[in-house]
């Protein structure tokens, strides 16, 4: 008998084994009826094994709050030495959405999560393209939709460097084949209508009208002299005008094809356009001519004024912040937030950075008696407990999605207690094997 209840005591240990690895040691997949698939372990970021590149990691965590209320919270782990890329991708265009799992499909990303605010035909101040990103958005060095000023972003310099977060500016200019330089407005939105505020000269909220120049989360700015660059990332046709707008039709190389009024209409498949209302139509009736190209000039810069804007280097635009050098630094009122928005517990998704280098993409599963969802200033002690030193929040809500390895693995939903769904968003951020 001794020798078989041996082996008996060994088998149950094996089995509390194998139980322990599949939930890992501080983790375990999100609970809840729905049919989903589960993570069947923690993956280590140190491991090299056959789910995720050596370098990358998958686990889930629980965490009871302060109130007893819990949360499941999905963290992928990219290490320095990953041999991935990380970097924001968007949809067939600028204007669309769509899920981030078939984001991750198409991009063959082993992990991806949702990325920046874009703009939603639910919004009251919606501009007719559901999926235009909100703030600053630069995909391997190419600025695809402008900064609201001011405001903190993740910026992921490509190969061999460290992500960072921090707050960031952009400005364009152009030179006419005259030699006339005017400020370019934006690249790829609703000329004269600026969702979120915080951009170029002369934007006035609609409901003060009064000069602005800050950001101002989900609020309307007008301005009706603007001048906006349209390319094939935005889709294949540019914005119909109002009378008396103007349009600039460039080749590949931005010399002057064609001048449109009233602008709207097909965008070049290897060019550009140039969008003018009021003063902007104006100036380029008087300086968009045949012959020398345009020139443009682009620049993102950094806190401390430094510029970013280099090959490889891909930029993405939230907020708030929510640690600052190891600390809590929720910079709200930077990010154009009123009142206090770090009270509130709903689904997040958040990136944060470890001293080392190592970039944490984190999703805080909400709207269920399973898992309530998490406030700014929990989020921040949450990823502190993690070793992370920097983070932003993302879009959160119904927005917040994981996919792993081409599975779903959180819970997203659209309110308290809705059926789980995955919301099509703006852009994803994926991590790419290299």
């Amino acid at each position: 008998m001794r020798p078989y209840r041996g082996r008996l005591v060994r088998w149950c240990a094996a089995l509390l084994a194998m139980a322990a690895t599949a939930t890992g040691c501080t983790g375990h997949a999100p609970a809840g009826g729905d049919d989903l698939p589960r993570p069947s372990r923690s993956a280590s970021a140190g491991a090299c094994g056959r789910s995720l590149p050596c370098g990358v990691g998958e686990e889930w965590i629980t965490r009871r709050l302060a109130d007893g209320a819990r949360v499941s919270i999905g963290v992928v782990t990219v290490r320095p030495s990953a041999r991935v890329t990380v970097r924001p991708v968007v949809g067939d265009h600028l204007a669309t959405t769509e899920t981030v799992r078939r984001t991750a499909r198409h991009e063959r990303a082993v992990a991806a999560v949702n990325g920046s605010f874009f703009d939603t035909a639910g919004s009251p101040v919606f501009s007719g393209y559901p999926g235009d990103p909100l703030g600053i958005l630069v995909v391997d060095g190419r600025l695809l939709s402008e900064a609201a000023n001011g405001r903190t972003a993740l910026i992921l310099p490509g190969p061999g460097g460290r992500p960072r977060i921090g707050e960031v500016r952009s400005g364009m200019w152009l030179t006419a084949p005259d030699g006339a330089v005017r400020e370019l407005d934006g690249v790829d939105r609703v000329p004269g209508r600026i969702v979120g505020c915080g951009g170029a000269g002369g934007d006035r909220p609609a409901g003060t009208g009064l000069p602005e120049q800050r950001p101002r989360h989900n609020q309307l700015c007008l301005d009706d002299s603007e001048i906006v660059a349209f390319t094939p990332d935005w889709g294949a046709h540019s914005p119909p005008g109002a009378p008396g707008s103007v349009e600039a039709v460039l080749d590949q190389d931005r010399r002057v094809t064609e001048l449109r009024s009233p602008a709207g209409g097909e965008i070049p498949r290897t060019g550009s356009t140039l969008t003018g209302i009021g003063e902007g139509a104006d100036w380029l009736r008087e300086h968009a001519r045949q012959g020398p190209p345009f020139v443009r000039r682009t620049n993102v810069t950094d806190g401390s004024g430094r510029s970013i804007l280099t090959p490889g280097v891909s930029v993405l635009g939230a907020g708030p912040a929510l640690l600052r050098g190891g600390e809590t630094w929720i910079n709200d009122a930077a990010n154009g937030f009123t009142g206090d928005t770090s009270t509130e517990r709903q689904p997040r998704t958040v990136a944060a950075v470890k001293a080392d280098g190592t970039l944490l993409l984190a999703v805080f599963d909400g709207r269920s008696p399973a898992s309530a969802g998490v406030t700014l200033r929990e989020a921040a002690e949450i990823l502190r407990s993690l070793g992370a030193r920097d983070a932003i929040n993302l879009d959160g809500g119904g927005s917040s999605t994981m996919v792993v390895n081409g599975r779903l693995r959180n819970r997203p939903r659209s309110a308290e207690g809705a059926p789980v769904r995955e919301r099509a968003v703006a852009d994803a951020l994926v991590v790419v094997a290299r």
